[in-house]
Parts: C-alpha cells; sequence; structure tokens
C-alpha cells in the first residue's frame, strides 16, 4: 500500500466543495489507484479524525483521468484544510 502521502494529493478548494465542509464532507483529489477502505485510512491516520464514509468519484476528461473522494467524518470532527 503506498504511504498516506501519496494517496490524497491535495484537497479540492471550489466553492461547492467549501460548501461541503459545513455538514462534515470534504472533498480531495486522490491517486487514481486507490480505494476507499485505504482512504479511510489515510484520512484518519492523517488528520486524527474518524471518517464515516468515502465517496469515490472519477472524473475522464481527454487523455487525463481524475478521482475525486468526499469524505464524511463524525459529528464534531473538523479538517483545517487551510494548512
Amino acid at each position: 500500500m503506498p504511504a498516506n502521502k501519496l494517496l490524497i494529493k491535495y484537497p479540492v478548494i471550489s466553492e461547492k466543495a467549501v460548501a461541503r465542509t459545513e455538514s462534515g464532507k470534504y472533498t480531495f483529489l486522490v491517486d487514481n489507484g486507490s480505494n476507499k477502505s485505504e482512504l479511510k485510512k489515510a484520512v484518519e491516520e492523517t488528520y486524527k479524525v474518524t471518517v464515516t464514509g468515502v465517496n469515490i468519484v472519477r472524473i475522464k476528461s481527454g487523455k487525463r483521468n481524475i478521482k475525486k473522494a468526499v469524505v464524511s467524518l463524525k459529528a464534531g470532527d473538523k479538517i483545517n484544510i487551510e494548512s
């Protein structure tokens, strides 16, 4: 399994993604070879939070394939995406 830093590339900071953070859902651009269980473990270890669900979206645009993960956190947990 790849290292945690390689699974999660960076958080997505768009208007829609930032609006979701108020309901405890955070969006990350992730490695194309990662799966839900690996991402759950990586987010929990990296940000010290409890993940309740992971949804993956694949975006095919020409020659590039992009994979995003929307991670739901336990009520009360937060991630500081600015750092």
